[in-house]
């Protein structure tokens, strides 16, 4: 076995200190052309590398191609602004300075759909970069843009190197990037990633140290310009989950799945619920009797804020910001891609509660038919290769419609 090919010890790491990067660049250069002529993957790709390329290939990426811009003049400058995101960039460019401007590197920092919202650093490495289309507004989610670190860190949401031919499209081979995904401190949610992107030296652990650093600092510094709790808030995450994430008064709550429902059709309710109208919605069961749910009822409320749950009819006193509630908002008015953006999943998936498997059915019925009604290739490829889409025959041949022949599914 060469030195280049030895199999690394941290499966996370592009490059062990002491590794000879030629050997290893032509191994993986081997590697890559034996997948992509053969479907054989050799045991010098790192596991992390080797489902990426198989996500890539089941999305029909075309290693020679190049990424899209979606977003460009006032649209990608509108749409930065109203990034969460945008209020950590003097943060990220004060701790990624020293990267930006040594002249052989990038900093970008994506959207949660892997479109990039900023690229900075030296303009002679930012021309060299836009050969391929790593610019504002173009989209390195994996589902377009194969293996790539800013793309790959989301799809696994964790920090991730990618070191030269480790990358599933060749025009980008040349490159090594490292890249950590930013959540959202209050839901979690991932909110995008921040890229380091430029040449070998990057693959080395303290890279990987560094990204995933620089995206803990953001997360804290979203938590520290977040607004102060509001004792009377409800923040309720629902989607995505079994079991629902409360944030109520700056505490964190994970709702057993009864109280979740009970919480989501209360969301759904402002006005309110009458106790007969709740158990029909909750419980399959028609033998459950009103006792079992005023029992719920009366747990749920020691976990709340003094008078948040009201009764007669069954109600939430103060203001709630549900994450369906803001997929639904971004619907109505068609803002698409925002919706999509803000859906984490299908909502409370495992449960059986008629009430919630209604909502649950109209907003993914909603929202699946907005995809295909706008026929935008990325966003019906964000559905279809998500975990809940992989099965939705509409959306894939929707895609299949819009796609070159060549690169469809």
């Amino acid at each position: 076995m060469e030195a280049g090919e030895a199999e690394l010890n941290d499966a996370w790491v592009a490059l062990e200190p002491g590794a000879d990067p030629a050997g290893r660049i032509t191994a993986l250069r081997r590697a890559h052309e034996a997948y992509l002529t053969a479907g054989r993957l050799e045991h010098s790709v790192r596991s992390v590398v080797a489902e990426s390329w198989r996500r890539s290939a089941r999305a029909r990426v075309c290693p020679e191609s190049a990424p899209g811009v979606e977003l460009d003049g006032d649209a990608l400058t509108a749409y930065r602004e109203e990034h969460p995101l945008a209020r950590v960039m003097p943060l990220v460019r004060e701790l990624t300075g020293a990267y930006a401007s040594d002249g052989e590197h990038l900093v970008a920092v994506c959207d949660a759909q892997g479109r990039l919202l900023w690229v900075e650093g030296p303009p002679a490495t930012r021309d060299r970069a836009g050969l391929m289309n790593f610019v504002p507004g173009a989209r390195w989610a994996e589902t377009v843009a194969g293996t790539n670190a800013p793309g790959t860190a989301i799809t696994v949401d964790r920090p991730v190197q990618v070191f030269a031919a480790e990358h599933f499209l060749r025009p980008v081979q040349p490159w090594t990037c490292a890249a950590a995904p930013i959540h959202d401190p209050v839901s979690g949610r991932v909110l995008g990633a921040v890229d380091i992107t430029g040449g070998d030296r990057l693959a080395h652990p303290h890279s990987l140290a560094f990204v995933g650093a620089v995206a803990r600092a953001a997360e804290s510094q979203l938590q520290l310009l977040g607004p102060r709790p509001d004792p009377d808030s409800l923040q309720l995450c629902a989607l995505g989950r079994d079991e629902a994430l409360l944030v109520t008064g700056g505490r964190k709550i994970r709702l057993s799945r009864r109280h979740s429902e009970i919480l989501v059709l209360l969301a759904h309710r402002p006005e309110g619920i009458g106790g007969g109208e709740l158990l029909i919605e909750l419980y399959e069961d028609e033998a459950v009797t009103p006792v079992t749910l005023r029992a719920e009822l009366h747990r749920l409320r020691a976990l709340l804020a003094p008078g948040l749950l009201g009764s007669r009819p069954y109600r939430l006193a103060g203001r709630v910001d549900a994450d369906f509630g803001t997929v639904a908002r971004r619907l109505a008015s068609g803002t698409v891609t925002g919706a999509l953006s803000a859906y984490a999943g299908p909502l409370l998936p495992a449960s059986q509660a008629p009430g919630v498997v209604r909502l649950r059915r109209r907003l993914t019925d909603q929202l699946r038919a907005a995809l295909v009604s706008r026929g935008d290739p990325g966003l019906l490829a964000d559905w279809a290769y998500s975990p809940w889409g992989e099965d939705d025959l509409p959306v894939w041949r929707a895609l299949a419609s819009v796609l070159p022949g060549a690169q469809r599914p």
